[in-house]
């Protein structure tokens, strides 16, 4: 006869197995021949405190059942195997797929991968914890125990710990409650979002400076300064091995180091110095001695003191000696390049887990918060940013890539990928291909140009023709302007749970569009992004990318078209655009960047974009950026609302601590989308005291003055319009389109006389007739049907 199960508040426990109902959607499935179960945390799982899970238990002589009103958990006593451990997703998702039966390959959304070295285009890419058949599977039966001093523990055993995740397409609540199993993702600094510049170049003092002092000159903000391998010594004496791994300043490249390092940080420039850490501490190094007293270890022979990241002592000494000397010195943080494997001392422990462990952890001392870059070591890397994802090749089939993976991510909760933008190497060098590159990299987590030391391979914008370098310095600049947004949605995933880049399924699961449209996703929560990742028709002049817009009205944030929601369509865009979607109420804060400098702290002028169609509301976030003081209240939340109906926009006082945040801030507001503006009144609806407005024709944006506001009491903003959304200028736009395009003049002009006859959807079956090339129709078309 079974012996019969015990029931612990969630638990299920039998000799050799316990069923831990997490919540009525997450099951925890453990199977040790000994009944030895893992209660502390572990690689992965760093939370083990859920509220009470109600289910119904029916247990039989051969058979447990457990049911919530979203699984049914079936089980037959045994040791777990696909005939006798299954467990359904309740709700009708799909015929034949949403049952699991232990050992089922898994076919979910997928997740990430390690690394991107090498890729030219597509990468095979790990399990996530989505699926469009309502359920996926996380194993944590090889991770190691991490007790409460954060000291490991090795696995237990020929040990089954599974992690079932039930959640049908409610893909957000799974992504929460994977976040508050694994921990949540930390705040970054604010520097961290802004633009990183970086080159694998063997750099002087004086070159960097004068490098730094051209961005200045061409007005390019800069957040985090990255000095490549070649800081350190490189040339070594061949006794000692190779100079890939090195922590000696090269005093003939740099001869005053200490110096270099305030000069960078007098620019509000963060640093951080790439490290290989593999090969240890050799002879010819500063710190040898002092590294090779504390382990005890005899230097007179200059024997290596080998790397072994699961040595206590020599961490200790690693950090001491090497990583705390030099951030003294003004080093903010690691880029720990490790590329040696997956394999250490102990069996089945990842050194690069054990590395980006240690690193951030010894990061977040002094009250500063942690940062490191660092390449993807499994599920629960979130909790340690930012990924590196490594040296891909400069190709249009990486770039195509790159969105898919980096939206994709976020179905393992790894939202803050850092890429390098534009390429590492090889391929061809296309300035098309390196603004579309930036277009991306400004509308992704992290804005990181990189690439290798090939004089052929180069990112600085002055050195691509006038018209590239100015697109780049815009978009540059541009990165730096969405700071308040972005730092908004950086806290948004840190207490909500919520990636800045979410596919567009997380909030349209039952629409297959959702899924095929692979390059386009939410860029925070106002924003739709669809970068253009592939070769413009040379004929026209224009890229293009395949867009789904959900229900709705949308206004395109570039062009000020207005288009409306449910269809799938194709976008084309000039250079110096991609599609970049508003939704209908939307409100978008953004910075006025004074000059290149200073760019990264809470702004004093703001501009407030403001988009028609529906009421809006928006929450921005700030604190000082990079202490951890926001947790004891020390951050401000601006509430800003729009009320379409009445055309009142509304500032409120801000919420919690003034001290981040200038006591007074201008705003400048622009109104898009809109039928008429005559002007703007301050305070009151009195239009006697009404202040005009200017008008981008270009755009269909109305701007308004700076008007100053005291943080403390806000301010209401009255909008004179027309509340009604404008008419989208098809003949302007198809005029500007025609005019670009490199095609015959009596094309053109045929096509022009047709839709000034009739510019209404119409006009199409005319315009079919001519025979037009396929993207020149198309483009032509999304103008005509855009609304």
């Amino acid at each position: 006869m079974k012996e019969q199960a015990k029931v612990r508040e969630n638990q299920i426990i039998g000799p050799s197995y316990r069923i831990t109902m997490i919540t009525p959607r997450m099951v925890r499935l453990e199977y040790q021949q000994d009944g030895k179960f893992q209660d502390e945390l572990t690689q992965v799982v760093r939370n083990r405190e859920f509220s009470t899970c109600e289910f119904r238990l029916i247990e039989k002589e051969e058979q447990l059942e457990i049911i919530t009103d979203y699984i049914h958990v079936i089980y037959n006593k045994k040791e777990f195997s696909n005939q006798g451990l299954s467990i359904k997703v309740r709700g009708n998702l799909t015929v034949y797929h949403s049952t699991w039966n232990y050992g089922d390959s898994i076919e979910d959304l997928r997740g990430t991968a390690r690394t991107l070295d090498l890729a030219d285009g597509e990468v095979e890419i790990d399990q996530g914890i989505l699926s469009w058949n309502g359920f996926s599977v996380l194993d944590d039966s090889h991770s190691f125990g991490v007790d409460k001093e954060g000291r490991l523990t090795p696995p237990v055993k020929n040990y089954i710990d599974f992690y079932f995740f039930g959640y049908g397409r409610e893909y957000i609540d799974a992504l929460k409650d994977y976040y508050h199993l694994t921990g949540n993702t930390p705040l970054l600094p604010r520097y961290a979002l802004g633009n990183w510049w970086s080159r694998y170049y063997r750099y002087t003092q004086e070159s960097y400076k004068d490098l730094i002092d051209k961005f200045e000159e061409k007005k390019v903000p800069l957040a985090v300064a990255v000095i490549d391998m070649d800081w350190h010594l490189v040339d070594i004496d061949s006794r000692y091995g190779s100079g890939w791994t090195g922590y000696t300043w090269n005093e003939e490249l740099f001869p005053d180091y200490k110096e270099f390092l305030q000069w960078l940080h007098n620019r509000n420039l963060h640093v951080t110095l790439n490290v290989h850490p593999a090969e240890g501490v050799r002879g010819h190094e500063i710190m040898y001695q002092d590294m090779a007293n504390e382990l005890g270890i005899d230097s007179t022979h200059e024997d290596p003191i080998a790397f072994d990241i699961t040595d206590s002592n020599f961490v200790e000494a690693y950090f001491k000696h090497i990583h705390h000397a030099y951030e003294k010195d003004g080093v903010d943080f690691w880029w720990l390049d490790w590329q040696q494997g997956s394999t250490s001392k102990i069996e089945g422990l990842d050194p690069l887990w054990l590395l980006n462990y240690y690193h951030y952890k010894d990061s977040c001392r002094n009250g500063k918060r942690g940062l490191i870059l660092s390449r993807y070591a499994g599920p629960g890397s979130h909790r340690y940013p930012i990924g590196f994802s490594g040296d891909t090749v400069m190709s249009w089939r990486s770039l195509d890539f790159q969105p898919f993976f980096t939206a994709n991510a976020s179905n393992i909760g790894y939202t803050w990928w850092s890429h390098d933008i534009g390429g590492h190497m090889l391929g061809v060098r296309s300035e098309e291909l390196a603004v579309r590159w930036l277009q991306f990299g400004v509308f992704s987590p992290i804005m990181r140009l990189h690439s290798s030391a090939s004089p052929f391979n180069r990112k600085e914008p002055w050195t691509y023709r006038v018209m590239t370098e100015q697109i780049m310095i815009y978009y540059l600049q541009l990165r730096h302007r969405l700071l308040p947004y972005l730092y908004t949605m950086n806290y948004r995933c840190h207490k909500e749970g919520e990636p800045l880049i979410q596919p567009m399924y997380y909030h349209n699961p039952e629409c297959r569009e959702a899924y095929d449209v692979k390059n386009e996703y939410y860029f925070g929560t106002e924003l739709i992004v669809s970068p253009i990742t592939k070769k413009g028709n040379e004929t026209i002049l224009l890229g293009c990318s395949q867009v789904w817009l959900p229900e709705g009205i949308y206004i395109d944030c570039m062009t000020g078209l207005i288009y409306k929601g449910g269809r799938s369509l194709w976008m084309y865009r000039p250079i110096e655009q991609l599609p970049v979607l508003a939704k209908a109420g939307t409100i978008i804060p953004m910075a006025v960047l004074e000059g290149a400098k200073d760019s990264v702290n809470n702004p004093e002028k703001m501009d407030i974009y403001i988009y028609a169609g529906a009421d809006g509301s928006f929450s921005l976030y700030e604190d000082d950026g990079i202490t951890y003081a926001y947790q004891d209240g020390n951050y401000a939340i601006t509430n800003m609302e729009w009320n379409y109906e009445e055309g009142i926009f509304t500032i409120h006082p801000v919420d919690g601590e003034c001290n981040c945040i200038p006591p007074e801030r201008e705003y400048r507001i622009h109104i898009i989308g809109f039928k008429s503006c005559e002007g703007v009144c301050v305070g009151r609806k009195d239009n006697s005291d009404m202040d005009l407005v200017t008008y981008d024709e270009d755009k269909g944006e109305y701007i308004t003055e700076f008007y100053p506001v005291a943080v403390n009491q806000g301010q209401e903003f009255y909008i004179c319009a027309e509340m009604h959304l404008a008419k989208n200028p098809v003949l302007k736009k198809v005029f500007e389109l025609l005019d670009r395009a490199e095609i015959e003049t009596l094309t053109k002009e045929r096509i022009y006389d047709e839709l000034k006859k009739d510019e209404s959807p119409y006009s199409l079956s005319s315009l079919m007739q001519l025979n037009l090339e396929e993207d020149l129709f198309r483009a032509i078309s999304e103008i005509i049907l855009a609304y």
